[in-house]
């Protein structure tokens, strides 16, 4: 890939998430723990780091807030709406997951 100025990147790099957070809010039926289990990170994990990228830039941004950025609404009307209980075999696969080194 040829060299790209920062700028370039920076902007790039936030389409890709801004896609990604999309495919995610239209993909309800994708529960966070599959997520973990499969790929190591969730919807959680996305707005934990946008919020640790808005402290790092002492940027005011609250965990909520932080939510509801990736999630598209409250977090607490997401799960009403479209988490549903953690089976034994999901929440085995995450402990067994969590165990393991990274």
């Amino acid at each position: 890939m040829r060299e790209i100025d920062a700028q370039t990147q920076t902007e790039l790099e936030a389409a890709v998430f801004r896609r990604l957070v999309s495919h995610l809010r239209n993909r309800t039926d994708v529960q966070n723990i599959d997520l973990m289990n499969l790929a190591g990170f969730c919807r959680n994990c996305l707005s934990n780091w946008l919020k640790d990228a808005a402290d790092a830039r002492g940027l005011p941004l609250s965990k909520d807030e932080s939510r509801e950025q990736v999630y598209g609404m409250p977090y607490s009307d997401w799960k009403a709406q479209h988490q549903a209980e953690a089976s034994p075999e999901q929440q085995a696969a995450f402990a067994k997951a969590q165990a393991e080194p990274h």
